[in-house]
């Protein structure tokens, strides 16, 4: 099993990531967001995958899409129809991390109520992102505000599933990100808004990073409730050290494959 992931992953890595589509799915004052869509070979609209969608970091500022294009490029590779996900920066739109996460649960949204248009399963939907994206991914989950009031809420915007890349979870005080979000940190913050209703939840984390320090806390939180919570620490690993560095890039995709390959997003693997 091991060798055959491990064949997986060096092909992926061979292909030159680019979306087989995009699709608009919001239109704001500041412009349009779209999704970046990769498809597994053969798909066909009449298909029922799964479907998990990234946004990526950026300190909610910066970055753009392709930072997560190898992770959708893997998980197209393994049938799942992947997205990376545009949302407001504030480079580029001039917004706070609240519209941050209002576009995180509109692509979440868009993407259920058009499912049938994707060739997805609804009730199959993985959210993920790193660093501030991983922060919107996993507001996603856990936040109860942040809604845009003119959306349909009789469709979900959380998700059932989440793959976390050091994440920015923690905005209380003396932890990254306060500085953003101090005004209305206790609402945005995805450590002080978890319930029952979170989703499991996988954790990628380097023991250098400084937004690791509450990763047992959030754990210990989630499980408190029941909730699984799969914690991976990788020693002596920096920030973003999942794309930045080779090895532990395809580390953290075989851990992530099976992570969701046990929650029956992924097929398992035979040689």
């Amino acid at each position: 099993w091991v060798l055959f992931l491990m064949g997986a992953l060096c092909a992926t890595a061979a292909k030159k990531p680019k979306p087989d589509e995009e699709i608009v799915y919001k239109k704001t004052e500041q412009g349009e967001l779209a999704l970046h869509i990769f498809y597994p070979d053969g798909h066909q609209k009449s298909d029922k995958r799964p479907v998990a969608v990234f946004f990526h970091g950026g300190g909610w500022k910066g970055g753009d899409p392709s930072m997560f294009y190898r992770q959708c490029v893997y998980l197209s590779s393994r049938g799942i129809v992947a997205i990376s996900a545009e949302y407001r920066l504030a480079k580029n739109h001039k917004t706070t991390p609240v519209e941050c996460v209002k576009d995180g649960k509109s692509a979440i949204r868009w993407i259920r109520k058009n499912a049938a248009q994707l060739g997805i399963a609804p009730d199959k939907l993985i959210a993920g992102g790193g660093s501030a994206g991983g922060h919107v991914a996993a507001s996603t989950g856990t936040a109860t505000s942040f809604e845009e009031e003119t959306e349909d809420k009789s469709v979900s915007s959380c998700p059932n599933a989440l793959v976390l890349f050091n994440p920015v979870y923690d905005n209380s005080e003396n932890n990254y990100g306060h500085d953003r979000v101090k005004a209305y940190w206790k609402e945005i913050s995805p450590m002080h808004n978890i319930t029952e209703k979170t989703p499991p939840t996988a954790v990628f984390f380097g023991t250098e990073d400084g937004a690791a320090r509450s990763a047992p806390e959030y754990k210990q939180k989630m499980e408190a409730l029941g909730i699984r919570s799969d914690l991976y620490m990788y020693e002596g690993e920096k920030h973003a050290f999942y794309n930045q560095v080779p090895k532990m890039h395809q580390e953290t995709l075989a851990e992530m494959d099976r992570f969701l390959t046990s929650l029956g997003y992924l097929k398992p693997m035979t040689p």
